[in-house]
């Protein structure tokens, strides 16, 4: 496994090592002590998650907060997706500042996305399934998010407005200054 350190505290790329022949594939897709080794993290992953949309399906940009932050860790398992992260730490260096990768079943790159970021993706190919192990258990009453388009942020989404497809409870989220009043983080 390869760990790479993004210009973010604590959010990293990391890439599988591959081995292949005529039979298929096989890697690891997470090894504890390896990842502690590399980022000097120390994650307990407590809830698994997975989400099947199709090509424009935009998710995001969601956070939990409180005793119910969560760090995540995620990755494409069929499809491509442009995935977002925001940084919404106030003491942070790179706050208020995002995060886009593309990850898919070609590139099989995940991130890990530590407490207080925000976090979206966009569908780019016909259909993706998407893999999330999170460290806190879903809490409904400590969920919020950054509306999509937020002026500030300036987000490119890879992907034309009129095609992408958002749910209405996204299409309800605060802008990025209204979450920095709240001080989530």
């Amino acid at each position: 496994m390869q760990f790479i350190r993004t210009d973010f505290s604590d959010l990293w790329i990391i890439e599988p090592q591959i081995f292949g022949d005529h039979r298929g594939y096989f890697y690891e897709s997470f090894h504890l002590k390896k990842f502690h080794q590399a980022t000097g993290l120390h994650p307990k992953f407590v809830q698994d998650n997975q989400s099947k949309s199709s090509y424009g399906v935009l998710r995001g940009l969601h956070f939990q907060y409180g005793k119910f932050a969560q760090s995540k860790l995620v990755r494409v398992l069929s499809g491509k997706v442009w995935d977002w992260v925001v940084d919404l730490r106030s003491d942070s260096p790179t706050f208020g500042k995002s995060f886009g990768i593309e990850l898919s079943v070609e590139n099989r790159k995940q991130l890990y996305i530590p407490k207080g970021f925000a976090h979206g993706f966009v569908v780019l190919s016909k259909t993706a399934e998407f893999a999330y192990k999170c460290d806190n258990f879903y809490a409904p009453n400590h969920e919020s998010g950054i509306i999509y388009n937020d002026l500030d942020l300036k987000m490119d989404w890879q992907i034309p407005e009129n095609e992408q497809i958002i749910s209405e409870k996204d299409k309800q989220l605060l802008s990025f200054s209204q979450i920095t009043e709240k001080q989530y983080f």
